[in-house]
């Protein structure tokens, strides 16, 4: 790598962190169950879609119970302006009604048991746990896959080794924050196509950039 890691690292939290201050997850929810039936549903789909139809939605169902008594096709008519709506409203009815059965209700909070749940993999596991429990995880999705690999943070193709390359690299008690710099980086200026270089302040420190002749 062009720079030392540890002084890039340095350097990407200042910038970051200046320009993106106390970060939170732009998904509305107002329990640990509404944010895991929100992460679910955002799958392929950008955040804003997943807030208009979880507005409604929410209002009438917000609880295991109510989505448990809920067909997948009862479900999948209230959610099919989001991508996989089909796949994802059996997720949510089946997640709803093993946490009804397994966990007396509650939204499980370690990353073990949330895995257990349908439709819930490493990402939407981690998102649960940093958004709702305050617990420490790296969720990993596109825009944090595509900017620590370009940045030189990361450097690898499968998305668990990004994964633990950047919780090893990361002190614990930043993950949440970087986890969130990393994904409003990468949807307002490091894009996947057509990526801002030009206005990018972290240009310097990037291994893209210097690839392409920066």
């Amino acid at each position: 790598m062009e720079k030392n890691l540890d002084e890039k690292l340095n350097f990407v939290i200042d910038i970051l962190g200046d320009k993106y201050p106390a970060p939170e997850t732009e998904l509305n929810h107002d329990s640990p169950f509404e944010l895991l039936v929100a992460t679910i549903l955002s799958a392929q789909t950008t955040d804003v879609q997943v807030n208009k139809v979880t507005e409604e939605l929410f209002k009438e169902y917000d609880s295991p119970d109510d989505f448990a008594r809920l067909s997948p096709n009862e479900l999948a008519d209230k959610i099919k302006s989001i991508g996989l709506y089909r796949n994802k409203s059996k997720f949510i009815v089946e997640s709803s009604r093993i946490i009804l059965a397994d966990f007396d209700g509650q939204v499980p909070r370690n990353f073990s048991d949330l895995l257990k749940l349908p439709g819930v993999g490493r990402k939407t596991a981690s998102v649960v746990l940093v958004g709702a429990f305050s617990t420490p995880a790296f969720p990993v999705d596109t825009h944090v896959f595509r900017v620590s690999n370009r940045l030189g943070l990361a450097s690898s193709d499968r998305v668990e080794e990004v994964e633990e390359q950047l919780k090893d690299l990361i002190p614990e008690e930043l993950w949440a924050d970087m986890h969130h710099w990393l994904i409003f980086h990468g949807r307002e200026v490091c894009k996947a196509r057509s990526p801002k270089c030009e206005i990018c302040r972290l240009k310097n420190y990037c291994n893209y950039y210097q690839k392409k002749g920066g």
